[in-house]
């Protein structure tokens, strides 16, 4: 799928638990689970934006456009 969901490095930055993403936006953890894992189909802008107001980011920061067949872009350690 051309989408990927980048919200565990958000989390990951931002030293926060997926409970506690959860918690603060009020969907479940499983909702969270299924988000981060990209098997969802969409995502309601109000949730989103509750988001990235959680974990001070941009959408972009999150969804990130990746065209099939293209590889995976290398990220730097740091």
């Amino acid at each position: 799928m051309p989408i990927i969901v980048n919200l565990d490095v958000m989390l990951a930055r931002r030293k926060m638990r997926s409970k506690e993403l959860a918690e603060r936006i009020g969907i479940t953890e499983q909702n969270v689970s299924l988000l981060k894992s990209g098997k969802v189909r969409g995502v309601r802008f109000d949730t989103l934006e509750k988001i990235c107001e959680v974990l001070r980011c941009q959408p972009g920061d999150i969804l990130e456009y990746r065209p099939d067949g293209a590889e995976e872009p290398q990220r730097l350690a740091g």
